[in-house]
């Protein structure tokens, strides 16, 4: 086996001859890769794959653990703020109209907590995100410790240092996310089974060499790892005959 890092595939003739290639990718990302190796109607549905909303990430050093007004919430490795539901829903819904939330829903992290060698004795780490218009250059600082201070009283105080991704920051660093969108696109109706294109085997392509197994393939990006499980089983079934039970 060969592991070949740091080198950008933009055609299919970079790689070498193989029964099958699976592709951690967004789908309009496989169809500039895989070109005329695949029909044209299959490359208008990985097009038109919608992306969604971008998002905006910030990393903190902070002098001690997040001052949450109820101390259960600091037993929680991941903690989502965003206030009542009808915030909630309002946050999300600002960004799909292209705008930016002034209390925008957050998911927040305390990985130190639970493992001490993330930070110096005494001292905490923490990140959180909010989702923003695909591609936003807005800094969304302000509004994010602004929310989480309306739970965390206190909480700008303990901040020592701030790293900030924007969606591009994101894009750049895993070229997949697309916009900045870490998901692997809208997982609404129209995407949420039929993703990225309307197969009954949603892993494989017309191509009998070629798969999919990015997040942009059922369950979606919240069900870490099962689309990789599933396009493996995919590719042992269609090019080995062999069958991959799903684990327990």
């Amino acid at each position: 086996m060969e592991l070949v890092a740091g080198q950008r595939v933009e055609s299919l003739r970079q790689l070498p001859p193989a029964r099958a290639v699976l592709f951690d990718l967004a789908p309009r990302q496989l169809a500039d890769i895989a070109g005329d190796a695949l029909p044209r109607g299959y490359l208008r549905q990985l097009r038109r794959y919608r992306m969604g909303p971008g998002c905006f990430k910030l990393d903190w050093a902070l002098d001690g653990p997040i001052p949450w007004r109820n101390p259960l919430v600091a037993r929680a490795s991941t903690v989502h703020v965003g206030g009542s539901f009808d915030e909630l829903a309002r946050s999300e819904a600002a960004v799909w109209r292209g705008e930016h939330p002034e209390q925008p829903f957050l998911i927040v992290t305390q990985q130190s907590h639970f493992d001490a060698t993330r930070a110096p004795r005494g001292k905490h780490t923490g990140y959180a995100y909010c989702h923003v218009p695909a591609g936003s250059s807005v800094d969304m600082t302000q509004a994010i410790e602004r929310q989480i201070e309306r739970f965390a009283p206190g909480f700008g105080d303990r901040i020592l240092s701030r790293h900030r991704l924007f969606p591009a920051d994101l894009e750049a660093h895993n070229a997949s996310h697309l916009g900045g969108a870490v998901t692997g696109g809208v997982a609404d109706l129209g995407q949420l089974f039929t993703r990225p294109a309307v197969r009954l085997d949603p892993y494989s392509t017309p191509n009998p060499q070629l798969f999919l197994c990015s997040q942009s393939t059922p369950p979606g990006g919240g069900v870490h790892g099962m689309c990789g499980f599933y396009a493996a089983r995919s590719v042992l079934r269609r090019c080995f005959g062999r069958h991959l039970a799903l684990p327990i």
